[in-house]
């Protein structure tokens, strides 16, 4: 299963940054550039003599539109161009915002208006306080360090906290309060070996807590007609593992079998 796009967080503030055009969706994306801390260039010499590797493009003009952003991505910049996703190295997301905590949803230029409305559905769900959770959480980051030496150790210890009735459940007003008590606690994260029986190849008939389980899991034992879908809800960097293979020991396993 792929990715039609690669999401990233880029840094620009101090930044330069090309923006040319002019009208509302010109002064939609100088906010965005603004609120982010880049440094604007209206000129695409200035702006690459300094060394932009970002470019907006908001031309009413398709033609010129088209031909600033040949010539930009020739000077070696990543180019997006307003509505037209084919020009586009690039989109921008729809954001919510919970300092330090960014969600950003993105449809690949296909239709900026459902990424605004699956936003704004989001940020009704999400409390007001996730920011301050991940400040402290920050703030602790040394005590964890010490408290699990392991990655797989401290991430198993955070995914247990921060999950639905945890110490620190994401979802719990006040839960940014608790950190100090958590860490003193040292409550270890869940380990274990788990079967998954698939009833499906559709993500969708996934259980609540298999799809928790999969993006838990150190290591993904599955046979080989499991689905790319499913496959791709497990963590990014856990190991997977062909029925038959050698199996790592250690932290969550999961076993995903199929009727």
């Amino acid at each position: 299963m792929t990715l039609h796009s690669l999401p990233l967080f880029h840094r620009i503030a101090g930044q330069p940054v090309i923006l040319l055009g002019e009208g509302d969706a010109a002064a939609a994306k100088q906010r965005l550039i603004e609120r982010a801390g880049g440094v604007i260039y209206r000129d695409i010499t200035a702006g690459i003599d300094d060394g932009a590797r970002l470019a907006f493009i908001a031309h009413d003009n398709p033609d010129m539109a088209q031909g600033d952003a040949i010539r930009l991505r020739c000077a070696g910049l990543l180019v997006n161009v307003v509505d037209r996703p084919e020009l586009c190295d690039f989109t921008t997301p729809s954001i919510l915002d919970r300092d330090p905590v960014l969600i950003a949803v993105g449809t690949g230029g296909a239709s900026a208006g459902l990424a605004k409305i699956l936003r704004l559905r989001l940020e009704r769900l999400l409390p007001q306080g996730l920011g301050a959770l991940a400040r402290a959480l920050e703030e602790a980051r040394e005590g964890m360090r010490k408290r699990w030496a392991s990655v797989a150790d401290r991430r198993r210890a955070l995914d247990a906290a921060l999950d639905e009735g945890g110490d620190l459940d994401l979802f719990r007003a006040g839960s940014e309060a608790k950190v100090a008590d958590w860490l003193a606690a040292g409550a270890e994260g869940q380990s274990g070996r788990f079967e998954i029986v698939l009833t499906s190849n559709d993500p969708e008939d996934l259980t609540l807590r298999a799809a928790r389980l999969l993006g838990q899991a150190d290591v993904v034992v599955h046979d080989a007609g499991v689905a790319p879908e499913i496959l791709a809800r497990a963590r990014a960097d856990a190991v997977r593992v062909l029925a038959g293979g050698a199996v790592p020991e250690g932290g969550i396993v999961v076993e995903l079998r199929t009727r």
